[in-house]
C-alpha cells in the first residue's frame, strides 16, 4: 500500500478519523477529560503512524514472565537475537527484527526501539497463501517486548506504550499462566476490540500431553471470548521443539502481505474510543422539544412569575375604570377611593423605559423559585431522555445556564407587555354622556319641584306644572333621571364584568406569549442548541464506527 493511498481523504479510515475528530470537538467539556484525552491520543497516533512507512507492518510479541516469548521470537526470526531465560525477565528494552530496512528507521524512532537487527533469512508465504505461490515477504518489523508483568515499572510502561502503537498484537501465553487474571484484565480485555489484528499463541505446548491440549485450548478460547474477543485466533506452538513455529510464521507473513494491519489497527482504536464516548448508551438521535413541552414550560414559568396576579389585577382594574367612567356621577368618587391594583404593581404607567421598567410584584420566594427550577428541570429531563449520561448533564446545564437572570427577565417581560392597562372601552364615553344627561334631568326635575315648593311656601301664585299622562313633568324628570341612573349602573356593572373577563383573558394570552419569548431565549433555545450539538455528535460517532 502506498502512502498516498493510505492517507487519501477518500479512504474509509480517513473518513472515520475525521468523524472521530468532529465528535471529539463536539463533545468538548461534555465527555470528561479522560475520554477526550484518549480520543486526541488516538487521533495523534493515527496521524503520526500514517505519515510513517506504509510499507512496514509492526508486529509485537507480548507476554508474561516465563512464557517463552523471547525464545519464540528467536525461533520465528531464525537467529538468537533475544536473550532468553526461564524464570526471570531478561528483556528490558524492545528488540526489533527487520525484514526490509528501507524506510523503517523513522518508524522505529517513533516507537522508541533502539535495538535493531536486519534479518537476512527470508520470510516466505508458501503456496497456500493468498497469492497461490511461494513469495518472499518484506516490510516486517517484529518486536520482542519487555514482560508486561515485570516487577520493573519501566518495563511494564514500555510494554503498555507499545501495545497502543504496534500494528499487530501477538499475545504469548503458556499453559501454566494462560488464565492469569492480571494478563486478561489489564492487557487483553482492554484491547479486545482489536480482534482483527490480534493473534494468541499458546507457547510451550510440548509440556502438555496430547489429551490435554484440546481442553486447554478450549479453556483459553472461552476466557478470550469472555474478554471480548469474538473469534479469537489461537495457535499452539513450541519454541523449544519448533512445533507450530512455521504456522506462526505463515500467519505473520500473511498479515504483512495483506497490508491491512495498519488500517485495521487504527480502525479498532477509533471504534474503542468512540464506544467510550457514549459509555454503552445507544447512538440515539434526540428530537427537539415538542410544542406541548414548550407550552407546559411556559405555563409553569408564568405561574411562578405571578402572571395570574397580574391577570386578576387587570380584571379588577378594568371594573374600577369602568365604574369611574360609566357609574352614576354622584357615586363615582367612591370608585376613586379604591386602590388600583395595576398601579400598585407599577403596570399602569403611560411612559416607561423598557430596559429599566420592572413590576412591583412581590419578589419570588423560595416556593416560586423552586417552582421555576422544577419546571426547567422537568423540561430538560424530558428533552435529554435517551442521551448518554454526559449529554444529559450538558442539556440540563444548558437549560439552567440563565436561571440567575431568569426571574428578572420574566418580571421585565411582564412589565413591558402591553396588557391594555390604560385603554378604555368604546362604550364608556357613550354611557358617561347618558349618565350625565340622566343626572341633569333628575337635577332639573328636583330644582323645578323645589321651585314649586318654595313658591307655594311663600304663598306665590304660580301656574301648575305640566303633566304627562297625569304625572307632573318635574316629577317625571326626577324619577326618570334617578331610575335611568340606577338601571344604567346595574347594566354597566354587568357589562363591565364581562369586559373585565375578556380583558383578563387577553392579558393572560399576551403575558404568556411574553413569558414564552423569555422561556424560548433562556431555556428552550439553549436546550435545542445542545440537542443539535448532541445529534451532530451522534452522527459523527456513527460515521466513525461505520
Amino acid at each position: 500500500m502506498s502512502r498516498r493511498r493510505q492517507t487519501s481523504a477518500d479512504s474509509p479510515l480517513e473518513r472515520r478519523l475525521e468523524a472521530l475528530k468532529e465528535a471529539t470537538e463536539l463533545g468538548a467539556e461534555r465527555l470528561g477529560e479522560e475520554v477526550s484525552s484518549a480520543s486526541w491520543r488516538v487521533l495523534e497516533l493515527a496521524s503520526t503512524r500514517r505519515t510513517l512507512s506504509a510499507e512496514h507492518t509492526v508486529v509485537g510479541f507480548f507476554g508474561a514472565t516465563g512464557s517463552g516469548k523471547s525464545t519464540l521470537f528467536n525461533a520465528v526470526v531464525g537467529q538468537d537475537l533475544a536473550k532468553a531465560a526461564a524464570t526471570r525477565p531478561t528483556t528490558s528494552q524492545p528488540l526489533a527484527g527487520i525484514w526490509g530496512q528501507a524506510g523503517s528507521d523513522p518508524l522505529l524512532d517513533w516507537l522508541g526501539v533502539q535495538q535493531r537487527h536486519i534479518v537476512q533469512s527470508p520470510l516466505r508465504l508458501d503456496k497456500r497463501g493468498i497469492f497461490g505461490a511461494e513469495k518472499d515477504v518484506n516490510g516486517l518489523i517484529l518486536l520482542d517486548l519487555p514482560d508486561f508483568d515485570s516487577t520493573v515499572a519501566a518495563n511494564r510502561e514500555i510494554a503498555t506504550k507499545l501495545a497502543g502503537q504496534v500494528d499487530v498484537l501477538i499475545w504469548v501465553l503458556d499453559p501454566q499462566k494462560y488464565a492469569d487474571a492480571a494478563v486478561h484484565h489489564d492487557f487483553i480485555r482492554p484491547l479486545a476490540t482489536h480482534g482483527s489484528v490480534t493473534l494468541v499463541v499458546l507457547n510451550q505446548i510440548d509440556k502438555l500431553r496430547e489429551t490435554e491440549r484440546g481442553p486447554v485450548v478450549d479453556s483459553l478460547r472461552s476466557i478470550l471470548v469472555s474478554d471480548g474477543l469474538s473469534a479469537p485466533r489461537i495457535l499452539g506452538v513450541s519454541a523449544l521443539t519448533g512445533e507450530g513455529v512455521d504456522a506462526l510464521r505463515q500467519e505473520i507473513a500473511k498479515v504483512v502481505t495483506e497490508r491491512a494491519a495498519v488500517t485495521n489497527r487504527l480502525s479498532a482504536d477509533v471504534a474503542i474510543v468512540a464506544a467510550k464516548m457514549v459509555d454503552g448508551a445507544p447512538l440515539q438521535v434526540l428530537k427537539l422539544p415538542a410544542e406541548a413541552a414548550k407550552r407546559t414550560l411556559t405555563g409553569e414559568l408564568a405561574a411562578a412569575s405571578g402572571v395570574e396576579t397580574v391577570v386578576n389585577a387587570v380584571r379588577t382594574s378594568y371594573r374600577l375604570d369602568a365604574h369611574k367612567r360609566t357609574g352614576w356621577p354622584l357615586t363615582r368618587w367612591l370608585a376613586k377611593m379604591r386602590p388600583d391594583p395595576l398601579r400598585r404593581l407599577n403596570l399602569k404607567s403611560a411612559e416607561v423605559n423598557p430596559t429599566l421598567n420592572r413590576t412591583s410584584l412581590p419578589a419570588a420566594g423560595a416556593a416560586q423559585k423552586a417552582q421555576a427550577d422544577s419546571a426547567v428541570r422537568r423540561f430538560a429531563d424530558g428533552a435529554s431522555s435517551g442521551a448518554p449520561e454526559a449529554w444529559q448533564g450538558s442539556i440540563r446545564r444548558a437549560a439552567r445556564a440563565g436561571r440567575e437572570n431568569l426571574p428578572d427577565e420574566l418580571d421585565q417581560a411582564i412589565a413591558n407587555t402591553n396588557i391594555g392597562a390604560t385603554r378604555g372601552a368604546w362604550w364608556w364615553p357613550i354611557i358617561s354622556v347618558v349618565q350625565w344627561i340622566s343626572l341633569a334631568t333628575a337635577l332639573a326635575g328636583a330644582l323645578w319641584l323645589g321651585a314649586l315648593f318654595g313658591a307655594q311656601y311663600l304663598q306665590f301664585t304660580v301656574p301648575a306644572a305640566p303633566k304627562v299622562e297625569g304625572f307632573p313633568v318635574p316629577t317625571l324628570m326626577l324619577g326618570i333621571g334617578i331610575l335611568l341612573g340606577i338601571v344604567l349602573g346595574l347594566a354597566t356593572s354587568l357589562v363591565a364584568r364581562i369586559g373585565a373577563a375578556a380583558r383578563a383573558r387577553k392579558a393572560r394570552k399576551v403575558l404568556q406569549s411574553a413569558i414564552s419569548v423569555v422561556a424560548g431565549a433562556s431555556v428552550v433555545k439553549p436546550v435545542e442548541d445542545e440537542i443539535t450539538r448532541h445529534n451532530n455528535f451522534i452522527g459523527a460517532l456513527q460515521r466513525a464506527q461505520s
